[in-house]
């Protein structure tokens, strides 16, 4: 009887221990896909469910960018880091070391994913080479939040909103300021004039948005002071630009992109438009481009606001980049809020988190001339 009573007690431990077990499984919180409505995304309330940092119990973010390459991005961090202090959370910031190292970004979001975060914010260098680590976090029910470039063509349902700039609408207000300067030169030009464009690449969203807003609104505003105009130099943009294509055209706007993310090739990419003599005007639409049209000019001298100088017109902030705004070498250039692009992405990603719903967050944008730069509205977005 007592052997009985003992097997009996037996089972009933370990039928009491093995329950015990599986009720101390936890299974990964899955959010269901949300629902899209006019760039407006409602996450499933339990979305940050158990995504929490084990030492603070605080939600945690993965934030990966383009990389540490340009003072831009540690803006960016700047405000990531001061927007998660406020809220209370934990996130991690990484990026390549180079724009062009697409391979170790697509690593970085993998790690992201496997580490299982509340949310991602992913500042895509190439969506087509992150699509696989983009689906792992939709299986996994963690939501991605684009920013600055965004993360264009990714799979329906994965982005949940971007924080960037209208870059498209960033390049047409350079391409406005740019012509108010060169209407002139264009009007009273005897054969054909030469407006370059220097890209850091033709694969970023962000990039390719502000060449084609610039010369998409150039083209527009040649052609309606009854100008003919045409697009020449890289594929990509001289295919995508509502530009009609013309032969024999008043004047041509030239796009030269890099074979690789390389400062020394973009400036001789810029030395090659400065030393073309129908040259009128130059724009870099990133920090890279910008600066390498300094070092372009280093020893050429051709950049200036007189009748006889290349305009030379930028894009972002930098030490360099201001000072050729400030000593006239530049006639101005477009900056965006990279701090304020910081802090959007930390409180959309901890709105997903709780519940909220989230769109799209135009960061905006602003152009600054030596005359303006000090105004504190413009000053406060322009980084070193």
């Amino acid at each position: 009887m007592k052997k009985k009573l003992l097997s009996v007690l037996l089972c009933a431990a370990m039928v009491a221990t093995m329950a015990a077990g599986c009720g101390s499984k936890e299974e990964p919180a899955a959010a269901p896909a949300p629902e899209t409505k006019e760039d407006t995304q409602e996450p499933a309330a339990d979305a940050g469910e158990e995504k929490t940092d084990e030492a603070t119990g605080s939600l945690h973010f993965e934030i990966v960018s383009k990389g540490f390459q340009h003072q831009y991005w540690q803006a960016v961090l700047k405000g990531a880091e001061q927007k998660a202090a406020e809220l209370g959370v934990t996130m991690e910031f990484v990026g390549p070391n180079s724009e062009s190292d697409i391979a170790d970004q697509v690593q970085m979001l993998n790690n992201a994913v496997n580490k299982k975060p509340a949310a991602i914010g992913l500042a895509a260098l190439d969506t087509k080479s992150a699509l696989d680590g983009i689906q792992a976090a939709m299986d996994a029910g963690i939501p991605i939040v684009g920013f600055d470039s965004g993360v264009p063509e990714a799979p329906e349902g994965a982005v949940y909103a971007n924080c960037a700039t209208d870059n498209y609408a960033a390049g047409e207000l350079a391409a406005e300021k740019t012509y108010e300067a060169i209407k002139d030169r264009i009007a009273n030009a005897s054969g054909t004039v030469r407006i370059g464009v220097l890209s850091q690449d033709a694969t970023g969203e962000s990039l390719i948005s502000r060449g084609l807003g610039f010369i998409d609104k150039i083209a527009e505003l040649i052609v309606a002071d009854g100008k003919t105009v045409t697009v020449v130099g890289n594929q990509k943009f001289v295919d995508d630009s509502k530009c009609e294509k013309t032969d024999g055209a008043d004047v041509e706007i030239e796009v030269l992109v890099p074979a690789s993310v390389d400062s020394a090739l973009s400036a001789t990419d810029c030395q090659t438009l400065l030393n073309k003599a129908d040259t009128i005007a130059i724009y870099g639409s990133n920090q890279h481009s910008a600066e390498a049209m300094v070092t372009g000019d280093e020893n050429l001298g051709k950049f200036g606001t007189g009748e006889d100088n290349v305009i030379a017109v930028g894009f972002d902030s930098g030490a360099v980049i201001k000072a050729a705004v400030k000593d006239g070498t530049f006639l101005g250039a477009i900056t965006q809020a990279p701090v304020a692009m910081g802090e959007a992405v930390i409180q959309t990603l901890y709105d997903i988190a709780n519940g909220k719903t989230v769109s799209d967050i135009d960061t905006g944008c602003q152009w600054y001339t030596a005359e303006n730069m000090d105004d504190p509205e413009i000053a406060q977005n322009l980084y070193d």
